[in-house]
């Protein structure tokens, strides 16, 4: 990852096809645009080889994120159940449409822990959405069952784990519904962009009306389609989308590559006996954009960083621990509720309660995990010497900290 470092003519060529015809909107000017639907294509390909049955796409992740949640009826005082470890987009996402982000540890997947899950479950829980960070996925066998032992629905926020599966179905197919983003540095990325998938056609016919003020797309005229429920503007651009469609097609290539470059370069840190990795509930369905890694205490995990910066090989490494958008302890602005928008009571209720709720458990996680980024742009002579580097950078911060100690 991320997919902009394939870019090629293949992007070029279905660029120039819009630019071609002067029509980037993805609705109307059927004559104009002679017979080029760049949104529509995608569409296809989507469920072609994500095995959905349908996709609609939308301008960003927030958005298929956002559009998914109102599809699925969630609204105005729902809980949504959702990990501390994730993008800001995924409650930024639920609080705009009214409904209530309940907070949970995660464990090492990296994800929802399922007993945090069911412990956080009450009568206003509406649904469980399991945010697959950095490539992996959470348990859904365990997630399923509590989802449907309550009767709740199961969003995939899988915008960080296009490619990944889970025993052989598509992460972000396998709930309701599930979402990816496909934002300049995502696995394979329209530049700005998302999609919806789901193989309920209900949801997707309310997806494919919410993100285009509503429209019902039922008629030849734009004009006199009718309008069934109140809508939003989320359309994706065909300029976007014919970048995406050039990407799709370099999806297994970049899959390949990945895991190729994840493996040597994991193969380094294994033979470190202090490090240890992620839990994958299907290691068979890494996307191996990241390997996220664990050193045994806070402290030495500090070591390690300080030391891997002073050798000038920090970059790609990522210390959610102290990260501004990734993880709770850092989300001020939603614990203190600074939002522009009159949130509801409930919402302001539940977001003063984070600044005392105990994350300790997720503390324990995130303060001792790195998860390093795999390039596609690495040689395998690039990888050895980095896994070489990074290997004795590590070894030796744990050599400090043992005279330290």
């Amino acid at each position: 990852m991320p997919g902009f470092e394939l870019f090629g003519e293949e992007e070029r060529k279905h660029i120039n096809d819009v630019m071609d015809t002067g029509i980037i909107m993805r609705y109307g000017f059927e004559g104009p645009r002679k017979g080029v639907f760049k949104s529509l294509e995608l569409e296809k390909k989507i469920t072609e080889v994500f095995g959905c049955n349908y996709a609609q796409l939308t301008s960003s992740g927030t958005a298929a994120l956002t559009t998914a949640m109102a599809a699925l009826g969630i609204g105005f005082g729902d809980e949504i159940i959702m990990p501390s470890f994730t993008f800001v987009a995924s409650f930024e996402a639920v609080l705009s449409v009214g409904a209530i982000p309940v907070l949970v540890d995660i464990d090492e997947t990296l994800t929802l822990n399922p007993d945090a899950v069911r412990a956080a479950i009450t009568p206003k829980t509406k649904c469980v959405m399991p945010v697959h960070m950095c490539g992996s996925m959470a348990d859904l066998d365990a997630l399923k069952t509590i989802c449907k032992e309550h009767n709740l629905l199961l969003l995939e926020d899988a915008c960080q784990a296009i490619g990944g599966s889970y025993k052989g179905k598509s992460l972000g197919t396998i709930g309701d519904a599930g979402t990816f983003s496909f934002d300049f540095v995502k696995t394979i990325t329209c530049g700005e962009g998302g999609v919806v998938m789901t193989s309920n056609k209900e949801v997707y016919e309310k997806c494919d009306g919410y993100t285009d003020h509503g429209h019902d797309h039922k008629g030849v005229d734009r004009g006199a389609d009718l309008h069934p429920f109140i809508g939003y503007n989320y359309r994706i651009s065909e300029l976007h989308a014919a970048l995406g469609l050039a990407q799709i097609g370099k999806l297994q290539t970049i899959l390949s590559i990945q895991k190729r470059n994840n493996l040597i370069l994991r193969s380094y840190l294994e033979q470190i006996p202090e490090i240890t990795f992620r839990l994958t509930p299907d290691a068979q369905g890494d996307s191996y954009s990241f390997i996220s890694w664990f050193l045994p205490t806070e402290s030495l995990i500090n070591v390690a960083i300080d030391e891997l910066k002073e050798q000038g090989i920090f970059a790609g490494n990522f210390y959610w621990y102290n990260n501004n958008w990734h993880y709770i302890r850092k989300w001020q602005h939603l614990k203190d509720v600074q939002s522009l928008n009159n949130i509801s009571e409930a919402q302001r209720a539940a977001l003063h309660k984070l600044q005392t709720q105990d994350f300790s458990a997720s503390d324990a996680v995130m303060n001792r995990c790195i998860s390093t980024a795999i390039s596609l742009a690495w040689t395998e002579e690039q990888v050895h010497d980095k896994g070489a580097k990074m290997a004795a950078a590590i070894k030796k911060a744990i050599a400090k900290e043992s005279v330290e100690v």
